[in-house]
């Protein structure tokens, strides 16, 4: 798949099959993520992987909207410095963020980012230092509906490039 194909196809996936993603293919999904950009190559990101149906469901409860993490195959914690101390902090995780999922949806996955909205319930679940922080985990699993990862691009669903752009000036 090129890499245009997975930006123009990608679609968010909350509802996964119970199949479970073998070591090799989350790897090379951690692997996406740490190769992507960062600023001045910080590479200022720790990615913890869970596959434990019980954390999980535990980390579901951390975001309003997180619930799809309980019903994953896996999902990726993606943990941080401080992102007060550098506006970057969040980009990079951001970056880490988009590059696991397409890498996953190039490989038949759907994934879906949920924002963590309770850091500090989230660090009693997964036992990590007071030093790293934790704002997105991504769920990632085989779709439930497989028509997903052939259905054309929504029409309407996106704006159009001329409502967005802006050249030279505003």
């Amino acid at each position: 798949m090129k890499v245009s194909e997975a930006i123009r196809t990608k679609r968010a996936v909350r509802k996964f099959t119970a199949q479970p993603i073998d070591d090799g293919t989350a790897r090379a999904i951690l692997n996406a993520g740490r190769r992507s950009q960062s600023s001045k190559n910080g590479q200022a990101w720790q990615f913890i992987a869970i596959r434990e149906p019980a954390t999980l469901a535990a980390l579901a409860t951390c975001g309003e909207w997180a619930g799809h993490i309980a019903g994953a195959a896996l999902a990726v914690a993606i943990l941080t410095p401080d992102p007060a101390a550098k506006f970057q902090t969040m980009f990079d995780a951001g970056q880490a963020a988009a590059y696991m999922q397409l890498a996953a949806w190039e490989m038949g996955l759907g994934s879906c980012p949920a924002s963590i909205y309770e850091p500090e319930k989230a660090r009693q679940i997964l036992g990590f230092p007071p030093e790293w922080h934790l704002r997105i985990v991504i769920s990632f699993g085989y779709p439930a509906d497989t028509t997903v990862l052939l259905a054309p691009p929504k029409k309407g669903g996106r704006r159009e490039l001329s409502e967005v752009e802006h050249w030279e000036h505003w």
